[in-house]
């Protein structure tokens, strides 16, 4: 258990598997013409950084105060339901999907466009004397850094994007005493 509460990241625009795939075509760079080479036209994401999990809650933040001079058990109970999806910066030139199952090759982890955090989950921990124990309902992220860009079809590319990525894990919950 920490003792610090969850990073609440800036997140980047939320983007919905399938979308924000842009429609860029089969276009050679400015005043150029194809080359007598042919490349297959592709989106191209690689990962480059995994940054670890972040917390993303649903609902408040829950405390308990324990006054006495004796460990007390504390309980915690969701108390709203709600969706966490992947976050992704703007620039990311292949689909969600396909971002998603590079990150799983490249960490061995397994990714989610969206999960549900559900009303009613509960947990119970020890909360020692004179101590708060707070926790906090959702979704655990993998936080991802990494570049996308274009391959055309004459071979040349894109400008690269740097893409920072959020996505769910496992639902769950964030506890750290104060």
């Amino acid at each position: 258990m920490g003792t610090e509460p969850p990073e609440e990241p800036t997140e980047p625009d939320l983007v919905t598997p399938g979308e924000g795939e842009p429609d860029i075509g089969d276009i050679p760079p400015a005043g150029g013409k194809l080359p007598a080479p042919h490349c297959d036209y592709k989106r191209v994401y690689t990962p480059k950084a995994n940054h670890g999990r972040k917390h993303k809650g649903v609902g408040a933040t829950q405390s308990n105060y324990n006054g006495t001079t004796r460990t007390a058990r504390s309980t915690f109970i969701s108390e709203v339901t709600g969706e966490v999806g992947v976050s992704v910066t703007a620039g990311l030139s292949t689909s969600v999907d396909a971002m998603i199952g590079k990150i799983e090759a490249k960490y061995d982890v397994e990714l989610s466009a969206k999960l549900t955090a559900k009303l009613g989950n509960n947990v119970a921990v020890d909360t020692p004397p004179k101590t708060t124990t707070n926790a906090k309902f959702g979704v655990w992220r993998l936080k991802n850094t990494g570049v996308s860009y274009v391959i055309y079809s004459n071979c040349q590319g894109s400008a690269k994007k740097n893409i920072t990525s959020y996505s769910p894990m496992k639902v769950g919950w964030h506890l750290w005493e104060s």
